[in-house]
């Protein structure tokens, strides 16, 4: 209940019409309530009124004093006086103070722990029995007086504690229903005062940040939190103690946990600020949905960027690998230019492969398959994650068994893998380690690509959740899409992923299905339909070379004409061709008769290109890739 709480003023006002002194303390002997007349009673300094203000260092004051008469150790006195006050015992005594005031003490027990204790000043009464017993033959009369004096002080004594049994009930109950709705709250409520101990706490604690003291109250925040995360969190602490209202976000590193902390000032009834109130909320998922949210907007602009160059520069790299594939069978090339003719080959089929995966963020992707030599392709990912890695990590590959070009998506296999790199570089951590890549054929089903680590290996958590979207270890620092997204692909391929502890680590086995790209010999008579002289030289000369035979056509009309012509085996055809109709408005009329195959640089989630009935071959593309699309279609 806040301090400016007219319930709370109006129950407080209450208890200071009372004439009797009264305290209350909880069961952390912690003082909870007290009246006006407790302060006066005792001449107790303020800050000794206060919550959370502990019954040894009141009963050390008073000792100090010689509250309690001669007292050799002091210490001892306030340890047992401690542990009587925690057997919550109901007990009544009478003591005379220093002043010469006498004071009767009754103490009762609450329910929920802690007591509550009433002081009644009976100085009056005692000097009443003194004379009582002094004069008793000679003040028959007075004594009368007095006892009839001694009876109305009874009543509104009797009167006074009824009252008080109603504060103590009611407040009672207003504890117990404020209790019930902080600790119904998914998020951990507290009070810290300027000391920076805690004097309230809904016990929430541990379920927000894991680790941490499940009891915080009566505990300095250092002791609660941890060194770690409460020097992360005393700046905000500092701003609030100085009248600001703040919030901010922090990882709980013990558990990696994304904690957002709000922060206010509990200001007294004069103004000044006397402790925080604190409320903190583990908003981990709410991360990685902002995360993954701003990935995807990065993914759309990227989209938007970049389609409208697809379609040109894939045309260029297909020029630009025709003319360096013609060089390359030149014969009586020098060693030099053999050379520069194969690292521009490798440079343009590499911007191909990039140009694929920049035009396929835009949605969900489609499985394009080539005939791909796997050796060659983990070297390449190799070369490229070494910089990543760093020299702490040493990174080891294994192709065997596989002989010759396999059909996969080459794409959604290097995306995997450098995953899977990154996170092996990540669970290892800065100490590093070795990273192996293996890839060996299962029976002759399955192409099975392994990235094992030697990191601490899964948690048991990890190993049944890893795979499930936005689960992630790193906290607010990770999306948890990774493995999410390699699983995806790899079931899109129509494969498996496993996840395994080994005994140096961790392992993450992909197995694909083993498909390999044997092109068909016989040969054929194809209509290759391109508008662009360059590329339509280029495929050509690759479908020569498969020693097919070819017709050529640059518009629909032109193919349509042709394709009276006897013996056509196959058709050959652009998507994007001049005039009127596509490839895809060819496609539909002949695919039932003739097998078809198109090609395009469009990206794959262009509607164009979604409506093809029949094999897309995506540009650029090699011969290898040609054939192994050829020999699939005709089939």
């Amino acid at each position: 209940m806040s301090a400016e709480d007219p319930r709370e003023r109006l129950t407080q006002a209450g208890l200071n019409l009372i004439g009797q002194a009264l305290s209350i303390f909880d069961s952390d002997l912690r003082l909870a309530v007290s009246n006006r007349q407790y302060q006066r009673m005792f001449d107790l300094p303020e800050e000794y009124t206060r919550p959370g203000t502990l019954f040894e260092d009141t009963i050390r004051l008073l000792a100090l004093r010689g509250e309690y008469g001669h007292i050799g150790d002091i210490e001892e006195a306030v340890r047992l006086r401690a542990e009587q006050a925690r057997a919550f015992e109901p007990h009544y005594l009478e003591r005379t103070r220093t002043n010469g005031r006498t004071i009767a003490v009754e103490g009762a027990p609450l329910p929920q722990g802690g007591w509550v204790t009433v002081y009644t000043d009976i100085t009056e009464i005692k000097r009443q029995e003194a004379l009582l017993r002094a004069r008793s033959a000679e003040l028959s009369e007075q004594v009368l007086e007095n006892a009839e004096r001694l009876a109305g002080a009874n009543r509104a004594l009797a009167a006074t504690n009824a009252a008080l049994e109603e504060a103590q009930r009611e407040l009672t109950a207003i504890e117990a229903r404020t209790r019930q709705v902080t600790e119904m709250m998914p998020a951990h409520i507290a009070h810290m005062g300027r000391d920076f101990i805690y004097t309230f706490s809904n016990r929430k604690l541990t379920a927000v940040m894991p680790g941490s003291l499940d009891d915080p109250v009566g505990k300095h925040a250092d002791a609660v939190l941890g060194p770690d995360t409460f020097a992360r969190i005393e700046p905000g602490f500092v701003k609030a103690l100085a009248g600001q209202a703040n919030v901010l976000e922090i990882t709980h590193e013990p558990s990696g946990r994304r904690i957002r902390i709000a922060l206010t000032p509990d200001r007294g009834a004069s103004g000044q600020v006397q402790g925080v109130y604190i409320l903190s909320t583990d908003v981990t998922h709410e991360t990685q949905a902002r995360a993954a949210l701003a990935q995807s907007s990065k993914r759309e602009l990227a989209a938007q960027l970049t389609s409208g160059l697809a379609h040109d520069f894939a045309n260029l790299l297909t020029i630009i690998l025709g003319l360096q594939g013609r060089l390359e069978r030149m014969p009586d090339l020098s060693p030099d230019a053999q050379e520069a003719v194969r690292a521009t080959l490798a440079a343009a089929r590499r911007g191909g492969a990039l140009l694929d995966r920049i035009a396929a963020i835009s949605g969900k992707r489609e499985l394009r398959p080539q005939a791909v030599e796997l050796r060659p392709m983990i070297e390449d990912i190799a070369a490229m994650a070494r910089p990543t890695l760093g020299e702490a990590v040493q990174l080891e590959t294994f192709v065997g068994g596989i002989e010759g070009p396999v059909l996969l998506d080459p794409g959604q296999l290097q995306d995997s893998v450098l995953n899977l790199l990154l996170n092996a570089r990540d669970a290892m951590g800065p100490p590093g380690g070795t990273i192996r890549v293996e890839v060996h054929p299962v029976r002759d089903t399955w192409v099975e690509i392994s990235v094992s680590d030697t990191g601490p290996g899964f948690s048991e958590e990890a190993l049944s959740r890893a795979l499930d979207p936005f689960f992630t270890t790193k906290g607010g620092e990770g999306s948890g899409l990774g493995l999410s997204m390699v699983y995806d692909q790899t079931k899109l391929a129509g494969g498996t992923v496993r996840l395994e502890n080994t005994p140096e680590g961790a392992l993450v086995a992909l197995r694909l299905p083993l498909r390999p790209a044997q092109a068909e010999t016989a040969p054929m008579l194809v209509l290759l339909v391109e508008d662009n002289e360059e590329i339509r030289a280029h495929t050509r000369e690759m479908l020569r070379s498969m020693e097919h035979t070819v017709v050529e056509a640059s518009s629909v009309a032109e193919a349509e004409a042709l394709l009276a012509l006897p013996d056509i085996g196959m058709v050959l055809s652009d998507i994007q061709l001049p005039g009127e109709g596509s490839g895809v408005d060819l496609a539909n009329r002949i695919a039932e008769r003739l097998p078809v195959v198109l090609m395009t640089s469009l990206p794959p989630g262009d509607a164009l290109r979604a409506s093809a009935p029949c094999p897309v071959l995506q540009k650029p593309f090699n011969a290898v890739t040609l054939a192994a699309t050829l020999a699939g279609a005709r089939r």
